[in-house]
């Protein structure tokens, strides 16, 4: 992978960041609330967190099902203002039926989150140049749908088991450790 590809894809400043910031491998998803496989990869990246110190994760919000998913993400985007990222995005993934604006404001709700404050965060510049940005780079690397996951030089699509993420994030480490 082109290293100002990496850059822009790991180190976009509008991507929410979890696990060790500073880790040594990142593991890039793009998702969609209204994704049935994402949703059940929630779990298997949770886990990832918490078992690995040195993992850093970056989710692109990537509103590829149409408007409902991104009022949805526009909501969970503009969580990070709060510091609440992982809590809705949590409950965003445990709406029952189809995630849009009405069912994000619940699941903000849920999450603790203020919602006037919410409302008026959705709507930041930073939010719409996220999801810009996720549209351009889905396109530019031809993703063909959530969730796509990139570590090192390797991209996967689809639902996978912790154990095949583990494997990925241990070829992406062997990678990027060569000289």
């Amino acid at each position: 992978m082109p290293e100002e590809l990496r850059q822009v894809l790991e180190h976009d400043p509008t991507a929410p960041v979890l696990g060790n910031p500073n880790g040594d491998v990142t593991l890039t998803e793009f998702f969609d609330y209204n994704c049935p496989f994402c949703r059940k990869m929630v779990d298997p990246i949770h886990r990832l967190i918490l078992s690995d110190p040195n993992l850093r994760v970056v989710f692109h919000e990537w509103p590829v099902f149409g408007a409902d998913s991104e009022a949805a993400a526009r909501a969970s985007l503009a969580s990070l203002q709060q510091g609440r990222y992982w809590q809705m995005h949590r409950a965003m993934f445990a709406i029952r039926g189809r995630a849009g604006a009405d069912t994000a404001l619940q699941a903000a709700k849920e999450a603790g989150l203020d919602l006037a404050r919410l409302q008026q965060d959705m709507q930041a510049e930073q939010v719409e140049r996220h999801i810009t940005n996720s549209f351009l780079l889905g396109d530019h690397m031809g993703l063909m749908g959530t969730p796509s996951f990139i570590a090192g030089d390797e991209g996967a699509f689809g639902e996978y088991s912790l154990d095949d993420m583990r494997a990925l994030i241990g070829r992406a480490r062997e990678t990027l450790a060569r000289p």
